[in-house]
């Protein structure tokens, strides 16, 4: 293995702790309110925005936010200030500054998530936003400033598309884009869902919704792309789709896609590494809970949670269906653990949009939090159930098991929470959470967490692979992560890998395995510092 290239930030240390209890502060500082244009037609679009996007837009060595919003009425247009998406300069302890005028990434249309990437590898990290029969690309200039190459790039508007992410499927170091389509929709064939004698109109099943296929698109290298979406296979598989997260769970040396769909199975899309995906959920045990009926899928995360080494799946659902969990078995196959992982006890009265795995109190295993809504605002009336409701984190009790962490600020904190995206920050070594919420201001959670132990950082930088290092792997004792942007609800995070290290002060050994196959070493690494990584 090569030494290759790495230059070090060293940060504060962290006080060593273990299996310490995680909480959040809610901050606050940033003025930006979701607006959702609730109407009184209930359209079904009206319950699905609110991705949102971490990345470091400017270079300046600190995350940055980047929020979606709706738009007015059927025209879809954004006709006023309240509904402009939004940019976010991170000026350091957790202040925050609206740079959208100068940016030009304000949007059209009624947006739903975001995805980013430096798909033209020029050092800059480019955005991608998923809207209503509106997708936009913007290619990051430098200096600040974006500009929309949606059309020369040849990406689509032609359906209601909620997510997307980057990630490079054929290995040529270029990173591609996938598209997550929900399904047909349009406001003059909503139809009425409810009880018409009490006058309770409400958002309708989505059985209603006509399946769509979602669209893969590979990089050209020349600042277009090609629609692969049929040669690849993927257009023969219609679904309602919501989340998307992104790994090599089969550890073949492609990445592979994992897409859940509203009320129907989910989507595991093995990449056979020849141009084309397998949709393989049923046989691989992932398409649904062991009780054989599809839930109401929303966000996902793909990441080991127990430290076997193989990337595990998260779902979030709605009340009574519980948030399922399933256990990469490292042949190929998923298990569903959520009742042996205690989260079908823990999520059972909970209802999800944002599933996140990271390991918020530093002890060196992953642990989850939830953005929590139901879907229907007047779920009250019918169910028993909450309509708003507070988010979650539980804590990995390293036994393959999870705890409610109980944190006092996130439970009386309920709102209609939509999209969740993770990172550090205030740059104090520990990871915070943004949430957005319809109607409501997005919430910054700043980790307060108690006693957390040390940690490592590491910013990865490709030069035969893609130049986020998207798809690289990196191995420290147990822990095994591989980096990706997709995460959570129509989000995204692109701010590295962060390992919570226990007592470790030091690192005995970090191994990297690139996309393009070179693989590197680093011995004696020490701890509670941010480290850049560069491809030999």
């Amino acid at each position: 293995m090569s030494r290759g290239s790495l230059t070090t930030l060293v940060l504060c240390a962290s006080a060593i702790a273990a299996d310490a209890p995680i909480c959040f502060r809610e901050v606050g500082g940033i003025d930006f309110v979701l607006n959702n244009e609730a109407t009184p037609q209930k359209r079904m679009i009206e319950t699905m925005p609110g991705g949102l996007a971490i990345f470091d837009y400017d270079n300046d060595g600190r995350p940055d936010l980047y929020f979606t919003n709706g738009a007015a009425g059927a025209s879809l247009r954004k006709d006023g200030a309240t509904f402009v998406n939004r940019l976010y300069r991170n000026d350091g302890a957790m202040k925050f500054s609206d740079v959208t005028a100068k940016s030009g990434v304000a949007g059209e249309g009624y947006s739903m998530g975001a995805a980013v990437g430096d798909f033209d590898n020029d050092g800059n990290i480019d955005l991608f936003v998923a809207g209503v029969y509106r997708n936009s690309l913007y290619r990051n200039l430098g200096h600040g400033k974006f500009e929309d190459v949606t059309k020369n790039a040849g990406i689509k508007s032609t359906e209601w598309s909620v997510t997307g992410g980057f990630f490079d499927f054929d290995n040529d170091g270029l990173l591609d884009l996938l598209v997550v389509n929900y399904g047909a929709w349009s406001a003059e064939k909503e139809r009425y869902c409810g009880d018409k004698t009490r006058d309770l109109r409400i958002y309708c099943h989505p059985k209603y919704y006509d399946p769509r296929p979602n669209q893969l698109y590979r990089n050209r290298g020349d600042g277009t792309f090609e629609d692969v979406t049929e040669k690849s296979g993927l257009g023969t598989h219609r679904g309602r789709g919501m989340g998307l997260a992104l790994a090599d769970y089969d550890r073949d040396g492609d990445m592979d896609a994992f897409v859940t769909n509203d009320n129907l199975p989910n989507f595991l899309f093995r990449n056979a590494g020849n141009g084309k995906f397998e949709e393989v959920s049923l046989e691989a045990g992932a398409a649904m809970l062991d009780s054989g009926k599809p839930v109401a899928s929303m966000g996902t995360d793909f990441r080991d949670y127990d430290n076997d080494g193989w990337p595990d799946i998260v779902v979030v659902a709605l009340a009574g269906e519980t948030f399922p969990v399933f256990h990469n078995e490292r042949n190929g196959s998923f298990r569903d653990m959520t009742q042996a992982s205690q989260v079908a006890r823990l999520t059972v009265k909970r209802s999800g949009w944002g599933a996140i795995w990271e390991d918020f109190n530093n002890d060196g295993f992953a642990d989850l939090f939830t953005a929590n809504s139901h879907v229907n605002d007047l779920v009250e009336k019918f169910e028993p159930t909450t309509y708003k409701q507070a988010n979650s984190v539980f804590v990995n009790t390293r036994e393959g098991k999870f705890a409610d962490s109980e944190c006092a600020d996130l439970a009386n904190v309920s709102r209609a929470h939509r999209g969740a995206a993770n990172a550090d920050l205030d740059a104090d070594g520990k990871v915070d959470v943004v949430v957005t919420a319809l109607q409501e201001p997005v919430e910054l959670w700043k980790n307060t967490s108690p006693n957390t132990g040390h940690w490592l950082h590491l910013k990865l930088r490709g030069t035969k692979s893609n130049r986020d290092g998207i798809g690289a792997r990196v191995r420290i004792g147990n822990q095994t992560q591989e980096l990706s942007a997709s995460r959570g609800y129509a989000s995204s995070s692109l701010t590295g890998l962060h390992f919570g290290l226990g007592a470790l002060t030091a690192v005995p050994r970090v191994e990297v395995h690139w996309p393009s196959g070179k693989e590197q070493a680093f011995t004696d690494v020490k701890a509670d510092q941010v480290i850049t990584i560069t491809e030999p």
